[in-house]
């Protein structure tokens, strides 16, 4: 049952891992998108911008969502985007392997905050690569991978 005593985890959750898990998760399309030799442009939430450093901003809505946009890959393959549009979630992945890893060799303790983040990146992994078009039409990195293997077209923005 939820109660107040939850409002803390919630508010943490909310505001602070969840924002973390987006910025992994866009940081796994970046990386990906400059090893192919991209332009990269990418955000965190929704809404007014907060601010701006070079190719990244930050929105006001910061815990909302994130996207990612990348143009001019000098490796213009199909599999350098299903590479690209793959990344997030590998990041992701990593990121909790990496934590288990840490956890296990007590270099780290167990907290909740660590299951935390790997609850919700796992959450972020399906909704990911579950293949889907939102409300906008906008594909879900698996649809993404889906349309450039069968329809040899890339998607603009990442999600």
């Amino acid at each position: 049952m939820f109660t107040m005593n939850d409002i803390p985890m919630f508010i943490l959750n909310f505001f602070l891992i969840l924002p973390l898990v987006t910025l992994v998760h866009e940081a796994g399309h970046v990386v990906a998108a400059r090893l192919f030799g991209g332009k990269i442009h990418f955000c965190i939430g929704t809404g007014k911008m907060m601010f701006q450093l070079g190719s990244f901003e930050v929105r006001r809505m910061y815990f909302m969502e994130g996207w990612c946009q990348y143009k001019d890959l000098r490796y213009n393959k199909t599999w350098a985007h299903v590479s690209i549009y793959l990344a997030g979630s590998l990041f992701n992945l990593l990121v909790i392997l990496t934590l288990n890893l840490l956890i296990s060799h007590k270099v780290i303790p167990v907290d909740l905050f660590f299951y935390q983040y790997s609850y919700f990146s796992f959450y972020f992994i399906f909704f990911s690569l579950f293949p889907y078009r939102n409300g906008d039409g906008k594909p879900s990195d698996g649809m993404a991978i889906y349309d450039v293997i069968r329809h040899g077209k890339t998607s603009d923005p990442i999600d």
